[in-house]
C-alpha cells in the first residue's frame, strides 16, 4: 500500500512540475527577447540607443526610432526647483568619482559653524570643531600614493575645465590615470605630464578630440613630454585607439566660427567623399578638417577667410591653402573665389 501511495503521489507531482519547468521556460523567454529587444534597435540594428527620462522613451540616436515608452524612471520621486531644495530633499549622498582621490565615499566636516539642525555652534564648542576639521583633512590623505592621487586629480581637472570638457571624459582620464599608478608607471615621470597624457587619451577615447598643442596649452608640460608619456602609457595599458579622424573636428570648427548647421554638413560630406578616395591618410586631421570647412564656407555662401579659419583650428594658412587644393582637385570641386 505504502509504495502504490508514493507511486500516485509522484504521478500528482509530475504534472506540476512540467507546469512550472513550462513557466520558467516562458518567463525566460521573455527576458531574453526584452533583453534582445533593448540592447539593439530593430529598425537599423544599431546598439547605440539613448534612454530620455523625461520623456520616459528609448530611442535608438542612428535612426531615431522610438524603441521603447513609459518605462520606470530610476530618479527621485520628488522635485527640486534650485539647488537648496534639492540638498534638504536628498536622502542619499553624492554618487561615487573617480575624480576624487577617495572616490567620494570619505566624510566632510563643512566650513560652516552650524549644525544638523542649521543653528549656530556655541563659541565654547568653536574650538573642538576646529580641531575636529583640522585632522578630517589630514586622514582623508594619509600616505605618498594618496597625495600623488589628490594632487593629479585635481590637476587633471584643472585642465578639462580649461579645455571645457564633459564629466564623463573627466572619469575616462581618472580611471587611465589610476590604472598607470597601480602599474608604476608614474615613478620617474612628472605627475603633470602622466595627467596630462591621461587627459588626451580620454579625449581620444570619448571621440572627443583635442590636440597636443591644445593639451599642452593648459597643462605645465611640453608637447614633446605630453607625447612621449602618451605613447609610453598607451603602449603599457594596451589602450584601445583608433587615429583620430578629421569628422570629429568639423563640429567644433564650425562652432567657433558661427558658421550654419548647412556648412557643417557639407564639411561632412565633403570629407567622406576624400575619406573614399584615401585623400585623408597620412595627413593632419585639424588641416583636413579646416580645408574642408573653408571649401563647404565657400559653396554654402557662408564665406570664411583663411586666416580666420587657421586661426579656430590651430593651423596655418599655407596648411590650409594646399589640403584645400588637393581635395578641390580630386573631388572635381569648383571653387569660385
Amino acid at each position: 500500500m505504502e509504495e502504490i501511495e508514493k507511486l500516485r503521489e509522484i504521478e500528482r507531482a509530475e504534472p506540476e512540475k512540467l507546469k512550472e519547468r513550462t513557466r520558467l521556460r516562458r518567463e525566460k523567454e521573455k527576458v531574453d527577447e526584452f533583453e534582445k529587444f533593448t540592447v539593439e534597435c530593430p529598425e537599423c540594428k544599431s546598439h547605440t540607443l539613448v534612454r530620455d527620462y523625461e520623456r520616459a522613451e528609448l530611442v535608438c540616436s542612428d535612426c531615431g526610432l522610438v524603441i521603447d515608452e513609459n518605462f520606470i524612471d530610476q530618479g527621485p520621486e520628488w522635485r527640486a526647483f534650485d539647488h537648496d531644495q534639492r540638498m534638504k530633499r536628498s536622502r542619499v549622498g553624492a554618487p561615487m568619482t573617480y575624480t576624487i582621490h577617495d572616490k567620494g565615499l570619505s566624510t566632510m566636516i563643512d566650513w560652516r559653524n552650524r549644525d544638523s539642525y542649521g543653528k549656530t555652534i556655541s563659541s565654547k564648542n568653536r574650538a573642538q570643531l576646529y580641531r575636529l576639521r583640522k585632522w578630517q583633512r589630514r586622514i582623508r590623505v594619509s600616505n605618498a600614493t594618496e597625495r600623488n592621487l589628490a594632487f593629479a586629480l585635481s590637476e587633471l581637472d584643472r585642465m578639462a575645465s580649461a579645455l571645457g570638457l564633459s564629466r564623463n571624459v573627466r572619469e575616462t582620464a581618472a580611471v587611465v590615470y589610476r590604472k598607470a599608478v597601480d602599474k608604476n608607471l608614474i615613478r620617474g615621470r612628472s605627475i603633470e605630464g602622466v595627467a596630462a597624457a591621461a587627459l588626451y587619451a580620454a579625449c581620444r577615447q570619448c571621440n572627443v578630440p583635442r590636440t597636443l598643442d591644445e593639451i599642452a596649452e593648459v597643462s605645465r608640460v611640453s608637447r614633446k613630454e605630453i607625447g612621449r608619456t602618451y605613447r609610453f602609457v598607451s603602449r603599457e595599458l594596451a589602450l584601445k585607439l583608433m587615429p583620430t579622424s578629421p569628422i570629429d573636428y568639423i563640429r567644433r570648427f564650425c562652432s567657433g566660427l558661427n558658421l550654419k548647421g548647412e556648412v557643417q554638413a557639407k564639411g561632412i560630406e565633403i570629407l567622406r567623399q576624400a575619406a573614399e578616395k584615401e585623400l585623408t591618410s597620412g595627413r593632419g586631421p585639424t588641416g583636413v578638417a579646416a580645408a574642408a570647412i573653408y571649401i563647404a564656407s565657400i559653396l554654402c555662401g557662408d564665406r570664411r577667410t583663411q586666416r580666420e579659419v587657421a586661426d579656430v583650428a590651430g593651423v596655418t594658412e599655407v596648411t590650409i591653402r594646399n589640403r584645400y587644393k588637393e581635395l578641390a582637385e580630386e573631388l572635381d570641386i569648383e571653387i569660385i573665389l
